[in-house]
């Protein structure tokens, strides 16, 4: 280490008098020891080297690069960043509407499409038949549908229908109708398609939900494909004589055919004379004996076949005291037409088809029905097949009490069958 020279000595003094000028806060009891204190530090940051890069540039750090900048504390978020650009006000959410929510109010009518029971869209039609078709409603208006409201045609094929007919019964709000409707195929095959609407009896016409409801057809020409067989012939091995069998294999299957009710050609008689267009049987509460008729659509049954069983469907029903009282419940064949006083059968009935003894039988979904078997063979091939249901041992017991089943649109025949 090298000693101080007198030139340096003579600097030393030099800067310790111009500092002592310049540091007016230090008491002068400390000032001889301080500014010696700075005076070498000052010193040796002189022969210290200065740090550079590689171009000899200065990197020591700069009183503007040390200090930090300071944030606003009324900004939200974070500070920005190069590439976020200024800070934005924070945005107010858009006013709430004013005022409470307003209720679209039901309508008396209206309807809502449920199933089509019968003959789905595209279904196939020999041309020429007739067929009924059945849709099922639900009544989600605030009135109550009665049997002076009714189904009109409103656009497209009517295909033979009516221009309107009355509804089967009364529907409160919240119920399911099945409506039917008899029509029949176009002789021309092809898909035809034909618009229906309920009016009430202010002459208000309305539809379901959606517009009209619709039955959508295919009507087909009248053939029948016989059912395919297959036949093996060996071929025969030279050398020696085969006579080689012939072995014919003939499908079988068997088909479900639900046979619907159809409303429009059912209801009931007194013995008074009395006719109403719901299917109740008993007696009333006037000892009055009531008999009832339904008809049921075979048009989905096709020709020839071979019925193998046939069950029913009686379970939509309910009663009134105690119907069984007077018997068991019978259903005879009797092809009516429309219903009328002439169609009530007075005395005692022979040749029953179906018959039940007691309520666990009627609500029975799938009654074994054997003596309806052969009745069903003789008219397949028939649009339609009516009866008469009736309790055969006592027409009335006198109670003064009403005894009586009240059967729905529910009603069907379950036929079993496969091709000949």
């Amino acid at each position: 280490m090298r000693k101080p020279t007198r030139l340096t000595a003579i600097f030393l003094a030099l800067v310790v008098a111009a500092l002592a000028c310049n540091f007016p806060g230090v008491a002068p009891a400390e000032a001889p020891g301080a500014l010696l204190t700075y005076a070498a530090e000052t010193l040796q940051a002189q022969a210290s080297p200065t740090p550079t890069g590689e171009s000899g540039v200065d990197l020591s750090p700069t009183p503007q690069q040390e200090q930090v900048a300071e944030i606003p504390t009324d900004t939200v978020g974070v500070p920005p960043s190069p590439t976020m650009g200024p800070l934005m006000p924070p945005t107010s959410a858009p006013p709430l509407p004013a005022g409470p929510p307003t209720n679209t109010p039901v309508p008396c009518n209206l309807a809502q499409f449920v199933t089509d029971v019968t003959y789905p869209d595209g279904a196939p039609v020999v041309a020429g038949t007739s067929f009924v078709k059945t849709w099922r409603l639900r009544n989600i208006g605030t009135c109550t549908w009665t049997s002076a409201y009714q189904l009109v045609f409103d656009k497209g094929e009517r295909m033979g229908g009516p221009v309107s007919q009355p509804l089967p019964g009364n529907v409160a709000p919240g119920q399911e109708v099945d409506i039917s409707v008899t029509l029949t195929a176009p002789p021309t095959p092809g898909k035809y398609k034909g618009f229906w609407r309920l009016r009430d009896p202010g002459g208000v016409i309305f539809g379901i939900t959606t517009g009209s409801f619709w039955v959508e057809i295919k009507s087909v020409a009248a053939t029948a494909a016989p059912p395919p067989t297959a036949t093996f012939t060996p071929t025969p091995i030279v050398g020696f004589t085969l006579v080689p069998p012939v072995l014919t294999f003939v499908p079988i299957l068997d088909f479900v055919y639900n046979a619907p009710l159809i409303p429009g050609e059912s209801g009931s008689v007194r013995s008074n004379g009395e006719v109403a267009t719901t299917r109740n049987v008993g007696d009333t509460n006037a000892n009055v004996s009531q008999q009832a008729f339904v008809s049921f659509d075979l048009s989905g049954l096709p020709a020839g076949v071979v019925v193998k069983s046939v069950s029913v469907n009686f379970s939509d029903y309910d009663t009134l005291g105690s119907p069984f009282s007077l018997g068991c419940l019978r259903m005879y064949p009797q092809n009516y037409g429309s219903v009328d006083p002439s169609d009530f059968f007075s005395g005692s009935a022979s040749g029953a088809v179906v018959r039940w003894c007691d309520l666990g039988q009627l609500s029975n979904t799938s009654f074994a029905a054997p003596d309806l078997k052969s009745f069903i063979q003789s008219v397949v091939g028939s649009a339609r097949v009516r009866f008469r249901l009736q309790f055969n041992e006592t027409a009335t017991n006198n109670n003064g009490t009403a005894d009586m089943v009240r059967f729905g649109t529910g009603l069907k025949l379950i036929i079993v069958y496969n091709f000949p």
